[in-house]
């Protein structure tokens, strides 16, 4: 009797045994796929800021190429930085960017412009040119420097 319940206590450990075994297997094999899947999110996100950054840079090239009015480009760059997740470590940097920014961001574009009277319109292209005038020198000065903007710079 007795050596039938060492058998039997033997049988229930070693089955708790390779049941405790299996869950360990199981939740290491989890952990894994956890840390692939978190690796891949991180890959797909850096290689979505790299091409958020490479558009600022082509951006700013095709600023001081003339290839792109200096308020489209300036709105193009701010909300890429925006995006980003950027705007606050960079606007000490480009002040003149996002003093420009700042002036024409809620101005209709496309459309939405197109259903303003043409005194409002005249009036917003009024201040949108006033401001390109002012601070010109200065955004494109800023634009020279975005061609090499890495964010390792903001550290």
């Amino acid at each position: 009797m007795t050596t039938t319940l060492i058998v039997i206590g033997f049988i229930i450990i070693a089955a708790l045994t390779g049941y405790a075994i299996a869950l360990l297997l199981k939740l290491r094999k989890q952990s894994s796929q956890k840390k692939k899947h978190q690796q891949e999110l991180a890959d797909i996100n850096q290689a979505r800021q790299d091409e958020h950054l490479n558009s600022i840079r082509y951006i700013a090239t095709a600023m001081l190429e003339d290839r792109c009015e200096l308020s489209e480009g300036v709105m193009r760059i701010a909300k890429l930085f925006s995006i980003l997740s950027m705007s606050e470590q960079v606007e000490a940097r480009y002040p003149a960017i996002f003093k420009h920014f700042a002036i024409i961001q809620d101005h209709p574009i496309m459309d939405k412009r197109k259903t303003l009277e043409k005194q409002q319109r005249m009036k917003l292209d009024f201040s949108r040119m006033r401001s390109e005038a002012e601070l010109e020198t200065e955004i494109l000065e800023e634009a020279k420097q975005l061609i090499s903007f890495t964010p390792s710079q903001l550290h």
